[in-house]
């Protein structure tokens, strides 16, 4: 179908283009952006008028629940919800039930997606076998079908001697490794260590359950040359050594959630379950650490964490409740608070969540830009339309967030997939 984007103001972090001009999409991809081209004929044309025409949402970690955790979330509904929230592209974990430690299972997985015709999926192999941090997985015939990298997901491996052979192998084949750092032991509590865990009675997280692994993580990597990428980084002390490592040269990226970016340990509130998070949410200089990291490069991407949960798992004393909070709907209007709070670009606050994530897919991924030849993933969004968080009205299966009853500003009108329209809220468009 051939279609026309007009009257928008047009934002491609990746070239740099910012600027009001028409976007024609012609067999699924981006045919030019100018001026309408002559004698282009569109089927469908969409007014975009006082909207932002980015490209398409790339989130670098949304578990969506399939397979092992249907009760949590179904792929449908967590596809729906990323298309809803202008999110193309989803890289999601891998610890599913069974876990994605066999080509079958990816394969799998990518097809289901594939089928529903939505939001587009990376999966994410598991670094061992049944994430149990012994045998290493067949990397080589994951990423033959389809894995993106290859993590941990929230099981730390405590074997330094497993973690070291990880890394070797990956940088060998030129994989990607993909780690959360926090030590086994030091990270089993339920909330940052500080005054408000203490005065809560609540177990606590220190930093130096992120810092020690960051330690081990780049000392293996100078022996090895391995590359990685370091998922939801949470403490000021944890961007400092991020910091160093780069600017030692080593080939090491970051992100981090919306939730760490926004909130401190204080929206903990009187133990609100709504906050458990994994990583807990820390103070608010941690907070203020992260968020120049982002806007300056050295933290990379900003991801939605999205982890959607039962009723029966978080309606639960706080240390009982199950970490994790739903996020997909939220990356992109949260994104755009943290430009208009901290005083960010708004193109920087659109490259965190576009252009940057896909970078660290690969140039083969070919998302996240708006480009001649481009596949067109596109997102409409009125950036002050102003809305509030109802749980109720959220597409995920998942309710629960910190962020619930929140008034934000910006609001996906349409999200196309492909040149498909997959998202069409109320006057996103004019056929």
């Amino acid at each position: 179908m051939n279609i026309l984007i007009n009257n928008g103001r047009v934002i491609d972090p990746a070239s740099g283009f910012d600027g009001p001009a028409t976007v024609a999409i012609a067999d699924g991809k981006i045919h030019s952006i100018g001026a309408a081209p002559a004698g282009f004929a569109a089927e469908r044309q969409i007014d975009a008028a006082g909207c932002l025409v980015l490209p398409g949402l790339v989130d670098l970690c949304a578990r969506l629940r399939e397979p092992g955790y249907e009760h949590e979330g179904m792929l449908e509904s967590e596809m729906g919800a990323a298309v809803a929230g202008g999110v193309t592209s989803v890289v999601c974990p891998p610890d599913t039930d069974p876990v994605l430690d066999e080509p079958g299972l990816v394969e799998m997985l990518k097809f289901r997606a594939e089928k529903l015709q939505r939001a587009r999926l990376f999966p994410q192999g598991a670094l061992t076998r049944g994430l149990q941090g012994e045998v290493l997985t067949e990397m080589a015939e994951l990423s033959e079908a389809g894995c993106v990298g290859f993590g941990q997901a929230e099981v730390p491996l405590s074997n330094t001697q497993v973690l070291q052979r990880a890394l070797q192998y990956a940088s060998t084949f030129g994989h990607t490794v993909w780690l959360r750092p926090q030590d086994r032991d030091l990270g089993k509590g339920v909330a940052a260590s500080g005054p408000l865990a203490t005065r809560l009675g609540l177990s606590g997280v220190p930093v130096a359950a992120e810092t020690i692994a960051l330690f081990t993580i780049f000392e293996l990597m100078k022996s090895s040359g391995a590359r990685v990428h370091l998922c939801r980084l949470s403490s000021a002390a944890g961007v400092q050594l991020l910091r160093e490592a780069k600017a030692a040269g080593l080939p090491v990226t970051a992100d981090v959630s919306i939730n760490s970016l926004l909130l401190s340990d204080t929206d903990i509130g009187y133990f609100d379950s709504r906050a458990r998070l994994s990583p807990p949410l820390r103070q608010q200089r941690d907070r203020e650490a992260l968020s120049a990291a982002l806007a300056d490069g050295t933290i990379d991407a900003l991801v939605s964490d999205h982890t959607p949960v039962e009723a029966d798992a978080k309606n639960l004393p706080f240390a009982e409740s199950e970490a994790g909070a739903t996020g997909l709907e939220l990356l992109l209007p949260l994104a755009l608070q943290w430009s208009r709070q901290d005083g960010v670009s708004l193109t920087r606050a659109v490259e965190v969540v576009t252009a940057a994530p896909a970078r660290l897919l690969g140039e083969g991924a070919g998302v996240g830009r708006l480009a001649a030849g481009a596949w067109a993933d596109v997102v409409i969004a009125h950036p002050t339309q102003e809305w509030q968080v109802q749980p109720d009205a959220l597409r995920s299966q998942g309710k629960y967030t910190p962020f619930a009853g929140h008034a934000l500003q910006g609001r996906v009108r349409a999200t196309l997939v492909g040149g498909q329209l997959v998202h069409d809220a109320p006057l996103a468009a004019a056929a």
